[in-house]
């Protein structure tokens, strides 16, 4: 009779173990849930039982007791968008890889940046001039034109990696003073595969829009000065 409570007990704590590690692999019911979706990562979030799936750098959330997928941003209760926070850390997470010898250079000061532009984006022209003021940046340059609403932004980024001087190309397409020019391009492959590392170089960083910015390993996106000064500043920004 002994035996048998035993074996029972043995038994039943087999089960509960399996359970658990079932539960403890949340990978391998995500891949069985959706096998079609490839991941990179996953881990638990502040909410228990829902899990943070990261997928080529954007951000959805796996369910394992219902097998849901869940899109959208969780909130704190002081509006803080904690999921685009965790989508900048893990761009941020990325800056230490980037291959600045290949970016236009200019400045030498203590902090760095790297800058996605794209010559035609308002935007980025703002933040351009901005940046002039400053003589505490060494800031590289990656031109990501976003020929879908700016058409011509391929051919002056072009013109600019062309240039026996890119830096003051760099400056005078970001000033305007060539969108009614006809810009004569070099015929040069090596200026086309170059572009298309700088494109590709931010689609692999996952960056959307521009500007985008990497100051001192903190990622901002947009033309936001306040929160480009409090990382220079080396404060959190908000």
């Amino acid at each position: 009779m002994f035996k048998r409570i035993l074996v029972l007990l043995l038994l039943m704590f087999a089960l509960v173990s399996a359970g658990a590690c079932a539960a403890g692999k949340p990978g391998e019911s995500l891949k069985k849930d959706f096998p079609d979706l490839k991941f990179d990562s996953i881990k638990e979030t502040v909410i228990k039982g829902l899990y943070e799936v990261v997928v080529e750098g954007n951000i959805l959330y796996y369910y394992p007791e219902k097998s849901l997928i869940v899109a959208g941003h969780i909130y704190a209760k002081d509006k803080k968008d904690l999921t685009a926070e965790r989508i900048n850390e893990l761009v941020a997470a990325k800056a230490k890889d980037i291959p600045t010898d290949k970016a236009v250079k200019h400045g030498n000061g203590k902090n760095v940046v790297v800058e996605f532009t794209d010559p035609d984006c308002p935007f980025c022209r703002k933040m351009s001039a901005y940046l002039k003021t400053r003589t505490d940046l060494t800031v590289y340059t990656f031109l990501f034109p976003l020929t879908q609403i700016h058409p011509k932004a391929e051919a002056k980024a072009k013109w600019v990696l062309c240039s026996k001087d890119p830096v003051k190309a760099l400056d005078e397409v970001m000033e305007g003073k060539h969108d009614n020019d006809e810009l004569k391009l070099c015929n040069d492959p090596k200026i086309d595969t170059l572009l298309q590392e700088h494109i590709n170089l931010g689609g692999k960083l996952g960056i959307r829009g521009t500007p985008a910015f990497f100051i001192n390993g903190t990622f901002i996106n947009g033309a936001d000065i306040k929160k480009f000064e409090a990382a220079i500043a080396g404060g959190t920004p908000k």
